[in-house]
This record gives C-alpha cells, sequence and structure tokens, in this order.
C-alpha cells in the first residue's frame, strides 16, 4: 500500500492537462477579444478620413455623406456621426467628427455577451477659402 500512494509517475501527465486547458482557454478569449481593437482602429481611420473630406471640400454636407456610405461598406461598421459645425466652413475654421458605436463582445455565445461603446474623435482645419 505504502508503495502505491508514493508512486507519482502519472503526476506530470494531469499537470499537463491542465497546462493545455489553461493554453486554449487564454486563446480562446483572445480570439473573441482581438475584433473588438480591430473596429476601434477601423472606427479611426473612418473618423481620419471623414475629417480629411471636410478639410478638402471645406464643408460638411454631400460630399461627407458620400464618404461615410462608402466607408460605411468598406468598414462594415455603422457608427453614429456627429460633427461639431454643418455646412460651409471658412479657412482655417476647425471642424471636429465624433464617432461611436457599439461592439458586442460575446466570450461564450449569448451567455456571458456585454457590449462595448467605441468612440473615434478626429478634427482638422479647412482647406477652403469661401467669398
Amino acid at each position: 500500500m505504502k508503495r502505491l500512494l508514493k508512486d507519482k509517475r502519472g503526476e506530470g501527465f494531469v499537470d499537463v492537462c491542465v497546462l493545455v486547458l489553461a493554453i486554449a482557454m487564454v486563446l480562446a478569449l483572445v480570439v473573441r477579444i482581438a475584433p473588438v481593437f480591430v473596429a476601434k482602429q477601423n472606427l479611426d481611420v473612418f473618423a481620419d478620413e471623414l475629417v480629411r473630406t471636410a478639410e478638402i471640400n471645406g464643408q460638411v454636407g454631400s460630399a461627407t455623406s458620400a464618404k461615410a456610405a462608402d466607408l460605411r461598406e468598406q468598414t462594415g461598421l455603422d457608427p453614429n456621426i456627429s460633427w461639431s459645425d454643418t455646412g460651409k466652413i471658412q479657412l482655417g475654421n476647425e471642424v471636429e467628427v465624433t464617432l461611436t458605436t457599439t461592439v458586442n463582445i460575446g466570450l461564450f455565445g449569448e451567455f456571458a455577451s456585454f457590449p462595448v461603446t467605441l468612440t473615434a474623435k478626429a478634427s482638422g482645419t479647412s482647406e477652403v477659402y469661401w467669398k
């Protein structure tokens, strides 16, 4: 009986199984959270592109709306867009855009799912002189 209790040949096997399970759980968590970081990066680029369009055109209007529609198609994001100013923007005046969207992090399907609100801001200066 003493010999059986002192025998520890299978102990390493259990340790390896627990380690493999822990690594699998960490990888599953990373795979579920990584798309949120990608969405944040895309939202930042979305805001920068919109502001650049407003800078070049000197106004917030049809050109920025068309660019927003194009970016929605490219990125798959549908953010709420809020401008600090609308219409024509005089040379040297600043314009700012704020984008907000909600991304769902579902760790285990719908069971442990919760929304995360992402916000991106960008600002620029008009490059058009309006008479």
